[in-house]
């Protein structure tokens, strides 16, 4: 399976979605804001298949996030999740570095369906 990392601000948030993550037998690491996930990609060497992040976070933002990490790793594959429909339409012009963006709310169903389509592309 896929070792993934997971970055988002909100602890009920990322604990949720990491279990439900594990379900498919993946490897979760997250991370707290933009900029811990950062130091998680940097530790590791960019050595995750999938990072998922928030786009709406202190400190460093989810897209700027996905810049630096495209940037430095240019093989992984990026998807970030908002429930603000002004983040949604700021991430329209990284299509080619993000595969997809889900609207929150969203269900355990489809960020695993939408995790398993980025995977397989």
């Amino acid at each position: 399976m896929a070792r993934i990392l997971l970055v988002d601000d909100e602890d009920t948030i990322r604990g949720f979605l990491k279990r439900g993550l594990e379900l498919d037998g993946h490897t979760v690491i997250t991370a707290i804001d933009g900029s811990d996930g950062l130091d998680r990609l940097s530790e590791s060497a960019g050595g995750f298949d999938l990072m998922l992040t928030d786009i709406r976070m202190p400190l460093m933002d989810g897209i700027a996030l996905a810049l630096a990490a495209k940037r430095d790793y240019p093989d992984l594959t990026i998807l970030l999740m908002t429930g603000f429909a002004d983040q949604r339409e700021r991430a329209r012009g990284l299509d080619a570095i993000v595969t997809d963006v889900l609207t929150k709310p969203f269900s355990l169903a489809d960020l695993r369906s939408t995790v398993t389509r980025a995977l397989a592309a």
